[in-house]
């Protein structure tokens, strides 16, 4: 059923948005459009909540729109910044061609069902082919979740929108962006049986994942490192859904939306934190540290992928063992250096609170099997082995030529927004606000004159 679901989902929204508007008193004390901007807020926490908690496919579609519209309005409480109006009008353009899919797709569902209510039409799912209008659905669903989730290469609007006010920031990154991965896990029944739509989903958040990941080690910004982010983890979360993992992917979201919410609206401490990692540089592990690290984790995740999921798909339980070995060997690094026993106590209580939440969202989340199978396994596993494989050669040989290179074109981002952009501006121009006061080099000959 997806009423727990919505309800835990409303209950996160009601948390943050308490905690949002209570920053944001103070933040935006004594602007000249601070009415509006309380009233725009209020508003898009309502369409928030209003569209988790719809049963209707009229309904959320309605609810889908008004919060992109709210935060519209958002986004250009600095209309006089060219980045950010730029940043919305990309938003805007995009948020209609999902609604457009979305809509597309509730048409096509309600014609097949005979019903506009949600929970009837996925109780008709799970077992059986779908038909090429379902195929239809389901891929609009999944096209219209890769649009909200920012995936490449329509993520430059999410990058570049940290012109807006950090409250704003805290919003679209803890509550709305998420709204892709709750749209796949209310349609999980269809999602399951549409292999189409799920190769959708493994290819553009599967490759968004890898790149967001480590295009982000490159920013300097820390309001833009958390925004490249928020793309590759919600690119995972995509993948979690396509892989049938749904109860992790609502885990996913639940604890991504907290810990964003932390990290935005504490992003003056962590400029702090910042300048003092540049003045301690980390170092990279030697191999034995890795050796080691390995030796530690791959035996503990086999020993919790056996008794957490003996039937299902490896290549989460690879990237959790990625991600422990990269946790205590960087244990001896000059930022993160500690004892061994502190390193394996908080793999140990990681693991621990992993299967603890699992088994509580188990039975609130749940969906059949997808039909995608190894193929899907053995893909998200050779990206991940493409991430670690990058990341250790750019860790361990920053010098060298191919890092360089790999350096500079990740910094670029690979220079899709640029052409994202200039399709954009092309199929709909906008004129952007020039700066009052641009900042302009003086060249030597106007010194010296």
């Amino acid at each position: 059923s997806s009423a727990p679901v919505s309800h835990l989902i409303a209950v996160l929204i009601a948390f943050l948005g308490l905690i949002i508007a209570n920053f944001s008193r103070n933040y935006v004390a004594g602007e000249p459009q601070e009415a509006r901007y309380a009233a725009m807020l209020h508003i898009t926490l309502a369409a928030v909540a209003f569209t988790v908690l719809s049963n209707h496919l009229l309904m959320l579609i309605g609810g889908w729109v008004a919060i992109s519209l709210g935060l519209h309005q958002l986004l250009l409480f600095y209309p006089e910044r060219p980045r950010a109006a730029l940043a919305a009008h990309k938003k805007f353009l995009l948020a209609r061609t999902a609604e457009l899919a979305l809509l597309t797709a509730a048409l096509i569902l309600y014609d097949i069902n005979g019903t506009w209510l949600i929970s009837e039409i996925v109780a008709g799912y799970g077992d059986g082919p779908l038909s090429s209008a379902e195929q239809i659905a389901a891929l609009l669903l999944a096209a219209a979740a890769l649009i909200k989730c920012a995936q490449l290469p329509m993520h430059g609007w999410l990058i570049q929108v940290v012109e807006a006010p950090t409250p704003v920031s805290a919003l679209l990154h803890a509550g709305i962006i998420n709204l892709g991965g709750y749209l796949l896990i209310l349609f999980a029944p269809l999602l399951s049986q549409a292999a189409p739509a799920q190769w959708l989903l493994l290819v553009v958040a599967g490759l968004t994942t890898v790149l967001a990941s480590l295009i982000m080690t490159t920013r300097i910004s820390i309001k833009v490192k958390l925004a490249w982010s928020t793309s590759a983890q919600m690119g995972l979360m995509l993948v979690e859904c396509a892989l049938g993992l749904y109860e992790l992917a609502m885990l996913h979201l639940l604890a991504h939306a907290c810990f964003k919410a932390y990290l935005f609206l504490s992003a003056g401490g962590a400029v702090e934190a910042q300048l003092q990692q540049r003045l301690a540089p980390s170092r990279a592990p030697a191999m034995g540290a890795w050796l080691g690290a390995a030796a530690v984790a791959i035996p503990l995740t086999v020993l919790a992928a056996q008794f957490l999921a003996p039937q299902g798909p490896l290549s989460p339980w690879l990237l959790v063992a990625a991600f422990l070995t990269v946790l205590l060997a960087e244990r001896d690094s000059l930022v993160s250096r500690g004892p061994r026993t502190t390193a394996m106590a908080l793999a140990l209580v990681l693991f621990v609170a992993l299967i603890t939440q699992k088994l509580i969202l188990t039975p609130l989340v749940s969906g059949p099997a997808p039909v995608v199978g190894w193929l899907a396994d053995l893909w998200i596993a050779a990206l991940i082995g493409l991430l670690v494989a990058t990341w250790a050669l750019l860790r361990r040989s920053p010098e060298s030529t191919f890092s360089r290179q790999v350096s500079a074109w990740l910094f670029a981002g690979l220079y899709l927004d640029e052409w994202f952009t200039r399709t954009t501006l092309r199929v709909w121009p906008r004129r952007l606000p020039v700066r009052m006061h641009p900042k302009r080099l003086s060249t030597l000959s106007e010194e010296a004159f």
